[in-house]
């Protein structure tokens, strides 16, 4: 048995997790603002709530750059206090079991590879549409993770006058004065202004998946993350910019799914302990 957590700026989230189940799920609102000991102590919180003499690990997501070998985090997203934590190191003397730490978007990868809908795939692009653009990589089904942990990160590549997280994340719809929730339900009640913005928004999400193709060359692309709900709106357009892809037979290839497995990020979490 697996305690794995999922921790974001706004939200941290952990559970039980034992042969592809969750249980005891926890949910707390995130102390961002705090001091590092304040995070760590609503982590500690969590565990203590959990912990028994049937756990024999503990997995944790976080959105940051990680030493996955060391678990350190560094510079955490929406969690300023957190510049270097030693959060492996930490955890271990206080519990006294192995303790592994990795970036939330590799998590994500691992839990869509393990539990979802990329498992019946041997290569594969994990793709989360939210606050930002990320990604995991999933070659020959195991995780490529990189030197810093930061294989994949598509996002922060240049795109148009920005880069791609820019035009394919909640950024984008900020910029034009609304949300990604907002335009994805005004699309539904047929509003054509949000049905426009939804559809400039599938372009440059499909000039993303072309990027994915050119340089991964994957089975599949996985799309996760609030954004990826509002699939219906966006797909049209992504699929008509795909189009333009110059290789026709990976393109007739290429699955595009989105992820709809619950506890996704907890069976990364607890997929991250598993060494083999």
């Amino acid at each position: 048995m697996t305690i794995a957590i999922d921790l974001g700026g706004t939200k941290i989230r952990a559970g039980l997790v034992e042969r592809g189940s969750v249980s005891h799920i926890l949910y707390r609102e995130c102390k961002a603002d705090g001091s590092e000991n304040d995070v760590l102590g609503q982590l500690c919180g969590m565990i203590d709530e959990l912990i028994s003499p049937d756990v024999r690990a503990i997995g944790i997501g976080v959105p940051s750059v990680v030493d996955a070998e060391k678990g350190i985090v560094y510079d955490v997203v929406a969690i300023p206090s957190w510049k270097e934590v030693h959060l492996k190191e930490i955890l271990e003397a206080k519990y006294g079991i192995p303790v592994s730490v990795d970036n939330d978007c590799n998590c994500f990868a691992l839990g869509v590879a393990r539990h979802g809908e990329a498992a019946p795939f041997s290569d594969s692009v994990c793709i989360t549409l939210g606050t930002g653009v990320g990604s995991g990589i999933i070659i020959g089904g195991k995780l490529y993770r990189g030197s810093n942990t930061g294989a994949g990160e598509i996002g922060g590549l240049p795109y148009l006058d920005k880069d791609y997280e820019y035009y394919c994340s909640s950024r984008y719809f900020e910029g034009l004065g609304t949300t990604g929730k907002d335009a994805a339900e005004a699309a539904s009640r047929g509003e054509s202004g949000a049905l426009a913005i939804m559809d400039s928004f599938g372009a440059h999400v499909g000039k993303l998946m072309c990027l994915v193709m050119f340089t991964y060359d994957p089975e599949a692309i996985v799309l996760g993350g609030s954004i990826s709900k509002a699939f219906p709106y966006f797909s049209e357009a992504m699929y008509r910019e795909m189009r333009c892809f110059p290789y026709g037979r990976a393109l007739e290839r290429i699955q595009i799914l989105c992820s709809d497995t619950e506890y996704v990020g907890l069976f990364g979490a607890a997929a991250i302990c598993d060494k083999d």
